[in-house]
């Protein structure tokens, strides 16, 4: 029989009785590729890629010496050129892969070129674009087959993968010879004692990787501890505060169903904290956290980064390439800045969301999406959609649950936990020695407004830090603009007498230039026998 006239029911044999397919005479059992691309990723991410490509490329030789003893058994062929055209049929049929040329030698000179390669695909989806080649498997079967009709060490090693970014899978067969030194460091994935010398040393690499953070988490430890930090909550938010309490009490309840999230509030108050808190505290919690800046990217470029675009669907796109909303699939996705969004942009992201599927750039086919959608803004959305730049109906698919971040002047009672916190938390990552405030330190940061918010406290935090000579931050390790900070007037604790206002001010301004009467003179607006008078009559100068 030749080659030509092998059909696929002559290949395949179903025993229903005895449970059992036959694929050229050799007991076959039928697995997902998904399956084995989950396989393959935890290969990858609980050993390491050298240690799952060589036990992929070793089963694979074994799997492809089988193979070539069983169709030299079943039909007879001794001919190497008749042998190798079986094998790749029965590998088609097998769905390893799809073959568009292939050479009558140990796959020739010119190689053989792979189309639709199951593991190219699977390691893209699971694990993402690899940094060489990806096809282990593949290689390991084409090496264990030639290597058994040939009779001689064959070693099959791709030059281009679809896994590494290139349009098809090439291969080429050669002796340990043929490769050369050139390509030495490849050979050792075939070889079975070189298993232990990988294992050994991703292990090793583990052992380093847990020591590492081990001592980082002591040290943050031992810092949050000297810090007195007053936050038992593990995602680090401070919420000492009435407001900030009944927001992450709400935060932690919406997270327990899956509904759209809108997070409003000030820039720098915190709003992908508390995004992370609503993913880390529901059930999609072991899938990925993507956070997208929408203001940060042009709407063209926003598109294809959100929903993906298909290779040749505008100049660079030189192959497909899954979006943010698949990427996040199982998990959650943050759209921050969503008020800057394009209006155009707006009708993509409604229908997305209204219809749970995308269009990737260039498809006309549509994709299911299996993510959570929180978006943020510090703008005032209810005015865009009065002044046309927002549409109302996105809007109200965003905002079925609101959440609002306060800034960080009107939850005073967490300042100084939290300036106390990220000081410890930059004494960490500065390796410096610093315990804590000093307390003009931190009367100086109740003072100040904090118009940045969070995200300006950890700035003087980080600062005060680089700049300490000492254990303990001092008012001069502060900002410029925190130190000059005049306390504002509040009513809290009741309503106060002008007289003892203006007393509390004057003092608190003297207290500020360090008893300099003429500076706090100037500051006031007063004569310095105004404020001599005065001082004389709070009791702070005593009697000429």
């Amino acid at each position: 029989m030749r080659v030509e006239d092998l059909h696929v029911e002559e290949l395949v044999e179903f025993d229903v009785a005895a449970g059992r397919i036959l694929v050229a005479g050799q007991s076959t059992v039928l697995i997902e590729a998904t399956a084995l691309g989950i396989l393959r990723k935890e290969l990858v991410e609980h050993l390491s890629p050298a240690v799952a490509r060589v036990i992929l490329t070793r089963v694979g030789f074994v799997q492809g010496w089988d193979l070539a003893e069983a169709i030299r058994a079943q039909f007879g062929w001794e001919s190497p050129e008749d042998l190798i055209r079986a094998g790749m049929k029965v590998l088609m049929i097998e769905g390893f892969f799809r073959v568009e040329t292939s050479d009558t030698g140990p796959l020739g000179e010119r190689g053989t070129a792979l189309l639709a390669s199951f593991e190219a695909e699977q390691h893209v989806a699971h694990l993402g674009r690899g940094r060489s080649p990806t096809c282990w498997m593949t290689a390991g079967i084409l090496s264990g087959y030639l290597s058994r009709i040939t009779g001689k060490e064959i070693f099959v090693l791709e030059d281009r993968c679809i896994g590494h970014g290139d349009s098809i899978c090439h291969m080429h067969g050669r002796t340990r010879e043929e490769w050369g030194a050139a390509r030495s460091e490849d050979l050792r994935f075939f070889e079975k004692d070189d298993l232990k010398t990988w294992l050994d040393a991703s292990l090793s690499s583990v052992a380093e990787t847990l020591k590492e953070v081990e001592q980082k988490l002591a040290r943050q430890k031992r810092a949050l501890a000297r810090a007195n930090a007053e936050s038992d909550d593990p995602h680090g938010i401070v919420a000492r505060s009435e407001a900030m309490r009944v927001l992450v009490d709400l935060a932690r309840r919406i997270a327990k169903v899956d509904s759209t999230v809108l997070i409003t509030g000030e820039s720098g108050t915190g709003k992908e904290r508390i995004a992370r808190l609503v993913h880390d505290e529901s059930s999609r919690a072991a899938g990925p956290f993507i956070a997208v800046n929408c203001g940060a990217i042009t709407e063209t470029l926003l598109e294809s980064e959100l929903f993906g675009h298909a290779r040749g669907s505008f100049t660079g796109a030189v192959q497909d390439r899954p979006g943010l909303f698949e990427a996040a699939s199982g998990g959650t996705i943050l759209l921050d800045e969503i008020g800057e969004v394009s209006p155009g942009m707006q009708v993509k992201l409604l229908r997305a969301l209204q219809e749970r599927e995308i269009r990737r750039v260039g498809e006309n086919k549509s994709r299911s999406i299996n993510c959570r959608v929180i978006a943020a803004t510090n703008s005032d959305l209810l005015a865009d959609i009065a002044a046309g730049k927002f549409r109302m109906d996105l809007y109200y698919r965003l905002n079925v649950v609101a959440l609002h971040v306060p800034a960080l002047r009107d939850r005073r009672e967490d300042i100084l936990p939290l300036a106390r916190v990220l000081l410890a938390d930059a004494t960490l990552r500065l390796k410096r020695q610093v315990t804590g405030l000093s307390p003009r330190a931190a009367d100086q940061l109740l003072r100040y407004e904090w118009p940045g918010n969070v995200r300006e406290l950890e700035n003087a935090m980080e600062r005060a830090v680089a700049l300490a000579v000492v254990s303990r931050t001092d008012l001069l390790d502060l900002p410029e603009e925190i130190r000059q900070a005049i306390p504002t007037p509040s009513l809290s604790g009741g309503v106060k007498v002008l007289e003892d206002v203006e007393r509390e001010y004057i003092l608190a301004v003297l207290d500020f230039n360090r008893g300099n009467q003429t500076r706090t003179a100037e500051m006031l607006a007063i004569g310095t026998a105004t404020l001599y008078r005065k001082l004389k009559k709070y009791g702070v100068l005593k009697p000429r």
